[in-house]
């Protein structure tokens, strides 16, 4: 079992998991800071859930809070993002690979080969006999298929005694 030295960064990737808190913090990138009710104004949750997940972005350092009066301010601290974006910027090379193999795939469909091409794939295609098809499976479970036994007779005979 691997274990990780940087427990913040487990903590931010939690904190970020949640369609909710990601929400939060969504509206916090658009305003300075905001009330505790303010922010959890269109959230279809009660207050004290809303607290709940404040209170997780919060450990995660991703959100600072302050009071002053009867008011909690909250307000969007980014450091652990950025922290979480190096992080999978060492995996970048892999992601980048994939879709430059995707980009030249849908470029490739985009614009068909020239005729001349697709007469020499055509001919190649045509000197190679195609595969035999494969053999259709008895049963989807791959058993061996059985007939169910007679439970009844036949219509218009009676049983032997």
């Amino acid at each position: 079992m691997v274990k990780h030295e940087d427990d913040a960064l487990n903590r931010t990737f939690a904190a970020l998991a949640d369609p909710t808190r990601r929400a939060l913090l969504a509206r916090l990138a658009l305003q300075d800071e905001l009330s505790v009710s303010a922010l959890a104004q269109p959230f279809a949750i009660s207050l004290p859930a809303v607290m709940k997940h404040l209170d997780v972005l919060a450990d995660a350092g991703l959100v600072t809070r302050a009071k002053t009066g009867r008011t909690v301010a909250c307000r969007l601290a980014a450091g652990p993002m950025e922290d979480a974006m190096q992080w999978l910027a060492r995996y970048e090379r892999f992601w980048n690979s994939a879709l430059d193999h995707l980009a030249a795939f849908v470029e490739e469909e985009a614009c068909p080969p020239s005729p001349a091409v697709r007469d020499t794939a055509r001919n190649t295609a045509q000197e190679q006999p195609a595969p035999p098809p494969a053999p259709a499976p008895a049963s989807l479970s791959g058993a061996a298929s059985m007939r169910a036994p007679r439970r009844s007779t036949r219509h218009g005979r009676k049983a032997s005694n």
